[in-house]
């Protein structure tokens, strides 16, 4: 099944053999770029272009043409490349248009080599600019990813290539430009526009056999290959601009949800295809807020909001994940020397040992003390390296956390004191603070893509941290409840007053008291469902819905549900499970975590695994296929990277605040007038 891309997504690569077709129904160049793991591009020869179409693992079309195949063959690419950018700019000396803004969106996919589309991007929203990188593909890990980029620039491709820190950018632009004026590429027009084929393809249809280029520049992983003409790593020394910082991958436990697909555009006979996304604007990203001017010799202030994004709510988001992505790097810097320096000392020492001669007298007595020596001063230079980072990395939390919206801000955060209840649903959610413990101090919000792809897991059981051990069972339980009930507020307070539907199961009752400030604010469905018949009775009509949602669904006749039907998200809260549950709600409870976050209907359950081991091995898909959260920092994060075990800490109210009240009666003001 084909990812249909938006900017900044990716998506893993499976194949390392691909072709990438790039369609534009304007003549351009397309080309790519080879660069290191910061993307810098070190000279000339790490840029494929139609006058120098080869490289090893990669080759671009000679041509400037409306439509191009660029093959792919990562296996091949050199151990020093760790990504692979595809670039497309417009030809200048011929006549045609200047900027992408007045042709149509070029088209990008990446394809195996039987044709299957893996992956595919429609880059819009460009204006002014006249080269664009459409895709990177980077290695991740030892794998290969693509990744949506449709950075733009006015400035064209000289201003593309030295901002990849290639330092030849303006003399190498003005060479590919000249051999397409001179033919030594030759320009093919775009082929003519074809009747539509249903809404499938959205590069303009045409006979002539050109690529529907696909998108292979997502993949950040890059395999070990052949060397190539420009050998080994490439040249050390400083860079240009830094590339544009695109957001971090989640750690393992986060939910990232896919970010909304591009609906096929509709192309009528002989008309214009619609290549605009139904929720992006079409208009290129304002550029970010730029850092006042740096003294001499210190690093440069932060900003908040300096990385890309279409609006100051996605820059931000892009912001904590390029945070944390800086500090699980960092620490595994610093962790890795530290691990060298102890098998370093451990090697000196064993030498030492092993020569009878070095045990007598004085001498294996200093031999010792220099290898302490040497290790004292491997690790004390690792730690001021992490040392300056963290204080970098914590200067800018200091100026990023006050500019968070309400939606990742904390509950102590000033914001909260403005709130009023938003009209659309942000494109993501704080869940909670995450950190090492190198860096204890610094704290990175923890946030989740809406809407939620999977179900929530509050563990009210004995997590393992040391803060776990000061509670005892009934007060742990109350703790995760309480931190069930912060994050239902804070999932009300950012969804519009009629998307968000919440439902509570408590059978036995026991959580009347953490409950009290979501029943008395009215923002419930209805008062929490007791006793056996009240979960009888929420089950069958959650598991109805999804039922119904479905079959409207697949059967394409989602305007014939029944009058009336509630049509937002909706929350089950289920507290103290497994009590009161009999094995027909168990199943209906897993049928809800399976098939309920793709029609809307979402789970979080309070329960400790432990207490549900009498189903035996039954429940063990639903554990699986819930997001674990605890009510006291526990370290059971873990990032894909390095494998850092992150501590999580849960986004709690202050003790004697009145912000959940407050925020909850602005809830239940705005859903009373919407009924009015």
């Amino acid at each position: 099944m084909t990812a249909e891309l938006v900017r900044g997504q990716n998506h893993p690569l499976v194949e390392v053999r691909l072709e990438i077709r790039v369609s534009a129904g304007t003549p351009i160049v397309a080309g790519a770029t080879l660069g290191d793991e910061n993307g810098t591009v070190h000279g000339v020869e790490w840029v494929a272009h139609p006058g120098s179409p080869l490289l090893p693992g990669v080759e671009v079309s000679r041509q400037a043409a409306a439509e191009h195949r660029l093959a792919v063959d990562l296996d091949a690419v050199a151990e020093a490349v760790h990504r692979v950018g595809v670039l497309l700019a417009l030809p200048t000396g011929i006549a045609g248009p200047t900027s992408f803004g007045s042709v149509p969106a070029p088209f990008v996919a990446v394809t195996g080599l039987d044709g299957t589309e893996v992956a595919s991007y429609t880059i819009t929203g460009l204006t002014a600019e006249s080269a664009v990188v459409a895709l990177e593909l980077y290695r991740r890990q030892g794998a290969w990813k693509v990744r949506a980029i449709g950075q733009g620039y006015a400035g064209g491709l000289a201003e593309l290539l030295a901002d990849q820190g290639l330092p030849q950018a303006r003399q190498l632009a003005a060479g590919i430009f000249k051999a397409v004026e001179q033919g030594m590429a030759r320009s093919v027009p775009a082929p003519p526009p074809l009747p539509s084929d249903g809404g499938r393809s959205r590069q303009p249809a045409g006979p002539a056999p050109g690529p529907d280029q696909s998108d292979a520049s997502h993949n950040g992983q890059h395999p070990q290959g052949n060397p190539g003409p420009y050998g080994g790593p490439p040249p050390s020394g400083p860079h240009g601009t830094q590339p544009a910082q695109t957001p971090a991958e989640p750690p393992a436990d986060y939910v990232t949800a896919p970010a909304p697909t591009n609906t096929p555009p509709q192309t009528p006979a002989g008309g214009p295809i619609n290549y605009s996304h139904p929720r992006r604007q079409n208009t290129a990203p304002p550029p970010p807020p730029t850092a006042p001017p740096a003294q001499p010799g210190q690093p440069a202030q932060p900003v908040a909001g300096d990385a890309t994004g279409w609006s100051m709510e996605e820059r931000l988001y892009n912001q904590v994940w390029g945070m944390f992505e800086d500090l699980a790097r960092t620490t595994a810097a610093y962790r890795s020397a530290v691990d060298f320096a102890d098998t370093r000392m451990e090697k000196e020492l064993d030498e030492v040992l092993s020569d009878p001669r070095s045990r007598i007298g004085g001498q294996g007595d200093a031999a010792r003390e220099t290898a302490r020596a040497k290790h004292s001063q491997l690790v004390d230079q690792a730690r001021q390296v992490l040392d300056r980072d963290l204080a970098q990395l914590a200067a800018e939390a200091d100026v990023v956390e006050p500019a968070l919206p309400p939606a990742y801000a904390r509950w102590d955060n000033p914001v909260w004191h403005a709130y009023r209840v938003p009209m659309e649903m942000p494109m993501a959610l704080r869940l909670g603070d995450l950190h090492l413990p190198e860096s204890d101090g610094l704290r990175i919000p923890m946030l989740i893509r809406l809407p939620l792809e999977r179900g929530l897991w509050i563990d009210s059981g004995r997590t393992g941290s040391v803060d776990g051990t000061f509670f005892d069972s009934h007060e742990l339980r109350r703790l995760a409840l309480d931190s069930a009930v912060a994050h239902t507020a804070r999932l009300l307070a950012v969804h519009p007053a009629d998307e968000f539907t919440v439902h509570v199961i408590d059978p036995a009752g026991s959580g009347a008291q953490s409950l009290a400030p979501l029943v008395r604010a009215g923002v419930l469905a209805g008062p929490p469902a007791v006793g056996a018949a009240g979960v009888t009775d929420v089950l069958a009509r959650l598991t109805q819905r999804v039922d119904l949602v479905q079959m409207a669904v697949r059967g394409g006749a989602a305007d014939s549900l029944p009058p009336g039907f509630d049509t937002s998200q909706q929350l089950l809260v289920v507290n103290d499970f497994p009590h009161g549950f009999d094995d027909r709600a168990v199943n209906q409870l897993r049928y809800l975590a399976d098939e309920g976050p793709a029609v809307g209907v979402h789970l979080m359950m309070v329960a400790d695994r432990e207490d549900a081991a009498g189903y035996g091995p039954l429940l063990d898909p639903l554990w699986r296929g819930l997001m674990r959260l605890t009510p006291v920092p526990d370290d059971h994060l873990a990032d894909p990277w390095v494998g850092h075990a992150w501590t999580y800490e849960p986004t709690l109210t202050p003790p004697g605040s009145r912000v959940l009240d407050t925020v909850l009666a602005q809830v239940a003001q705005a859903r009373g007038q919407r009924d009015l």
